[in-house]
């Protein structure tokens, strides 16, 4: 991961610079003292991740970011407490660090950065998977690992909170998304979607009954605005 620092501070820049030195896997590029500099290096170089102070002459912080038009992740240095609630109304700012930084805080801040730059690359190469290989085939990440499922063998998938449950006859994968997300990825016959919290493979369901589906012996509520549609899609006699 590679980093730089922007700080017109001396002594900050120091103390940043041997926080760093003390992360495995983050490359420290450069140290700025002021937002135009770091710009100008911007404007010829990416980096993940940039050690932002928000007090600076003439330029602060937050003007800084909102040059940026694709901002890399930023974690912000200062010695004010006053700004974290505007701070974070900047999708890039990942942490608010207040000065005097010690080394467990910094740690935590970087590793919630690696976090969530892994868990992008990960999701961009398992998208690549799913746009680039049949659509049979869905691939998640479960601790790091990439699985194959075949599309066939789901029976449905629900929602729980920020996760969401695959279910086959033999397994239940847990997996951090949206129904929304998967949807994206999913054939789209034979799934469907048929209520706010369950998607269900059509080619699955044993019978149904009012409002409720059967399939192996998960019972799946149907929403009312969405039993019209399911019946239409239903092969009927």
């Amino acid at each position: 991961m590679t980093c730089i620092i922007i700080d017109d501070e001396e002594t900050s820049r120091i103390i940043l610079d041997q926080l760093c030195s003390e992360i495995n896997d983050l490359d420290l590029i450069d140290t700025f003292e002021n937002a135009i500099e770091a710009i100008k290096f911007l404007n010829k170089n990416d980096v993940d991740l940039i050690l932002l102070d928000i007090h600076m002459p003439g330029f602060s912080g937050f003007d800084f970011i909102q040059t940026l038009k694709n901002p890399p992740k930023i974690v912000l240095t200062t010695s004010d407490k006053d700004f974290a609630i505007q701070a974070f109304e900047y999708e890039s700012v990942m942490d608010y660090l207040v000065k005097p930084i010690t080394r467990e805080r910094f740690s935590k801040a970087l590793k919630k950065v690696e976090t969530f730059i892994s868990q992008k690359q990960i999701d961009s190469h398992v998208h690549l998977l799913t746009t680039t290989t049949t659509t049979k085939n869905l691939f998640i990440n479960i601790d790091r690992t990439l699985i194959k499922i075949d599309t066939d063998t789901i029976n449905l998938i629900e929602s729980e909170g920020d996760y969401i449950k695959i279910k086959t006859s033999d397994k239940i994968y847990k997996v951090h998304s949206t129904l929304k997300k998967i949807s994206e990825k999913l054939p789209a016959e034979p799934f469907f979607q048929v209520h706010r919290s369950y998607i269900v493979n059509l080619s699955k369901i044993i019978d149904i009954q009012d409002n409720t589906i059967l399939i192996e012996k998960n019972v799946v509520p149907i929403s009312k605005s969405k039993r019209s549609e399911l019946m239409r899609k239903l092969n009927l006699l």
